[in-house]
């Protein structure tokens, strides 16, 4: 979805405007008169500013299907039922079973259609078209419904507000936010949906909803007594070591602090060879630990550096025995020691895959997220995901192999630009 706004010397000039660059696709969402200010405005005319949108082309007959039913629901006092569809019936993505004031949520299973529609090896695009197809046939249902001796609520929202909320669903689907999230946040914004609200409140409000699921990105925790302990674990090949690599070397160059670099990857070939690599450049020293014991000596070793990165090894959810090893190294660091986990996971893993992976990690320990490989995918939907999933504190990201300067702290607003439809 792309979303521009255009002005003109009349309402003519400006829709021609914004038709003139997004063809037969625009879809106008606001029209509003700006009056013009100051000491001279008595001698000025009025102009108009058009808000338009161009959805993909593959569903904008389906959009304006919706935006056209979508107003005839709102005269019914239906919009929740339009932005809350899925909760109806079990035709598109099952809902969380949550257990409040429970950290250890019920796992949700990843959006899937019906296995009697085939569609299950069918890539993204067919599934987002068949959920608006069912959409639109859902409202049609609805308001075959109606009593005609039924008064009419009072008048509700405009047919461009509610486009507009229908092309935010589409968006956020597109960029693969789970489906149970995209209700909860435009079911939040359903009573900011009212005639005189402009598209522009609607989607600051979507905006700033997005950020505060989010919340406050959390660096490296320096507080306490030296050496702060860093663990990183994660499965094999989300890039744990390189992601250890770039951090060291910013807090090392930009910092000045002195770093050390502990592995307890023993399992997967060459992986001390590579840390090796990075802590000879680093010119910081290295251990290789096989046990919780070794690393106390380990740690105690560098009693005088600011931080030690351990480095663990990966490995799969379903390995129990690998997992135990990690749990005991992390939970048998000598409690005079500070130290806290981070959990680093790959932006282009699949959702069902991350969640298995949260749900194993965190019978070991709570941990922070790092995201790696944004690089490589161009939808950020599972960040939101497994942020509310886990309710881990989001940390760093990275897009790229450069050490040290494809790492940053995530970015929050950006991101949300991005499952909004907009530019990074």
């Amino acid at each position: 979805m792309t979303i521009n706004k255009f002005q003109g010397k009349t309402q003519e000039e400006a829709i021609a405007k914004a038709k003139e660059e997004f063809g037969e696709r625009a879809v106008i969402m606001n029209i509003r008169e700006v009056k013009p200010k100051g000491l001279f405005r008595a001698f000025k005319n009025s102009t108009f500013e058009v808000t338009a949108a161009m959805e993909e082309k593959e569903h904008f007959s389906n959009a304006m299907q919706a935006a056209q039913m979508t107003q005839s629901m709102a005269k019914e006092g239906k919009l929740h039922d339009m932005i809350n569809l899925a909760a109806d019936e079990p035709i598109t993505i099952p809902k969380l079973q949550e257990q409040e004031g429970n950290a250890q949520a019920t796992r949700q299973e990843p959006a899937r259609m019906p296995q009697s529609q085939n569609l299950v090896q069918e890539n993204e695009e067919k599934k987002l078209e068949e959920r608006l197809e069912v959409l639109s046939d859902r409202l049609e249902k609805s308001l075959g419904g109606k009593n005609p001796k039924e008064p009419e609520t009072p008048k509700g929202p405009s047919s461009e507000e509610l486009n507009f909320v229908r092309i935010l669903y589409s968006t956020l689907l597109k960029n693969e936010v789970s489906e149970q999230y995209v209700n909860q946040i435009l079911g939040e914004i359903e009573k900011f949906i009212r005639p005189g609200h402009s598209v522009d409140t609607i989607l600051s409000n979507v905006y700033q909803k997005l950020i505060l699921r989010f919340g406050q990105p959390k660096s490296l925790d320096l507080s306490g007594a030296k050496p702060h302990v860093v663990f990183f674990i994660g499965p094999t090949g989300v890039g744990k070591t390189t992601t250890i690599a770039k951090i060291a070397s910013k807090y090392k160059v930009d910092y000045e602090k002195k770093v050390a670099f502990i592995t307890a990857d023993t399992y997967r070939i060459a992986a001390t060879e590579q840390l090796q690599v990075y802590a000879n450049i680093l010119d910081a020293p290295m251990s290789i630990v096989y046990s919780k014991e070794e690393l106390n000596e380990a740690i105690e070793k560098y009693a005088e550096y600011d931080l030690v990165f351990v480095d663990t090894a990966g490995f799969s959810y379903k390995n129990e025995e690998q997992k135990e090893d990690i749990r005991n190294l992390i939970q048998g660091v000598d409690p005079e020691y500070t130290s806290e986990v981070y959990l680093v996971l790959s932006a282009t893993t699949k959702y069902r895959d991350l969640l298995d992976i949260v749900d194993t990690y965190r019978t070991i320990s709570e941990f922070k997220l790092i995201f790696t490989k944004l690089d490589e995918t161009s939808t950020y939907g599972n960040l939101l995901n497994i942020k509310l999933y886990s309710d881990a504190e989001l940390s760093y990201t990275t897009n790229g192999q450069n050490v040290p300067d494809d790492i940053e702290l995530f970015d929050t607003q950006k991101i949300v630009k991005q499952l909004l439809g907009g530019n990074s």
